[in-house]
């Protein structure tokens, strides 16, 4: 049980009083009168039984139990007030709440978030991967969470990589997508350096398994056909059920991966991955951005919405 304390005020009126030595500058700093100051003090000695202060030529001196306690009441009340900037600063903050597919969260919001928060400092973005926020998984109407503004949502903008159909949405397409073999620039060098689809042949292949060819994706097989490449075969090399892993295997040069370079356009720029042919495949879905309808967003989410579409609109290497 946590034990009684005195009057805040008498203690606030007695930290002031020890600090200067003085009942007048103390009640100046407090805005209430010197007679109010007295009182307070004396409320506190009588509360304790003890003597606080003794006056010396009109002047203060504390009495040791004063001295003995002074120090800490001081850092209790640095504290009481940090504790109280703190709860200012909490609310005073902005939240939006983004949903996104892991490898679009990974790969494309992140390397561009610092923009944002650059931008608009009192508002805090949290983002959260989930690959529910991918269609095939599931029918193309069902976003698999709350709707925005109807309360209890989780989200507060939802970027969905899928068909575009999102009933009871504000929806805005953020960019297509097309799959296209990339790889670590040291394939380009050793026995047999990538110059033209055949060579595929020599090394191993990377696959995400995220969207398969049978739910609207580009597979190896199709990729190959189209470039008129035959007899490698496709069954072999990793599979991952993220592209970002498999994006991550490239980058450390386990091989090649059948990917978007929308979203490995940082890597790209940066010339950590490289595009090795020109042939690209462009597949049946694309990035949405979805919200809620102008009426029922709070303008920090409408910021963002703003922002993110301008950014998916930036040139691939302008990061």
């Amino acid at each position: 049980m946590p034990r009684p304390l005195p009057p805040l005020n008498a203690l606030r009126a007695f930290e002031a009083a020890a600090r200067h030595r003085s009942i007048r500058r103390a009640a100046l700093e407090l805005h209430v009168t010197p007679a109010a100051i007295s009182q307070q003090v004396k409320l506190l000695e009588d509360y304790l039984g003890v003597q606080l202060f003794q006056r010396v030529n009109r002047g203060l001196t504390l009495t040791p139990e004063a001295e003995a306690s002074v120090a800490r009441l001081r850092e209790g009340f640095d504290a009481l007030a940090g504790a109280v900037e703190l709860m200012h600063a909490q609310h005073s903050v902005e939240r939006v709440r983004v949903g996104a597919a892991p490898t679009f969260a990974g790969k494309w919001l992140a390397p561009r978030i610092s923009g944002f928060c650059s931008a608009f400092p009192d508002t805090d973005v949290r983002i959260a991967a989930d690959a529910r926020f991918i269609d095939p998984r599931q029918p193309a109407s069902d976003t698999g969470f709350s709707r925005p503004g109807a309360g209890g949502e989780d989200f507060d903008i939802a970027i969905r990589f899928g068909s575009g159909a999102y009933p009871g949405w504000r929806v805005d397409k953020l960019f297509d997508v097309a799959a296209t073999p990339l790889c670590s620039p040291r394939l380009m060098q050793g026995p047999h350096p990538l110059r033209s689809p055949e060579d595929l042949r020599h090394h191993i292949l990377l696959h995400d398994d995220t969207v398969s060819f049978e739910q609207g994706g580009i597979d190896w097989n199709t990729w190959l056909k189209a470039a008129g490449v035959r007899k490698i075969d496709t069954h072999r090399g990793a599979r991952f059920n993220h592209a970002v892993l498999a994006l991550e295997a490239a980058l450390d040069g386990a091989g090649v991966v059948l990917s978007y370079p929308q979203l490995a356009a940082t890597d790209l720029a940066r010339g950590r991955l490289i595009a090795p042919f020109d042939l690209e495949l462009r597949v049946d879905f694309a990035y949405y951005a979805l919200s809620g309808e102008d009426g029922s967003v709070q303008p920090r989410v409408a910021a963002f919405r703003d922002w993110l579409i301008a950014e998916a609109g930036t040139p691939t290497g302008a990061h």
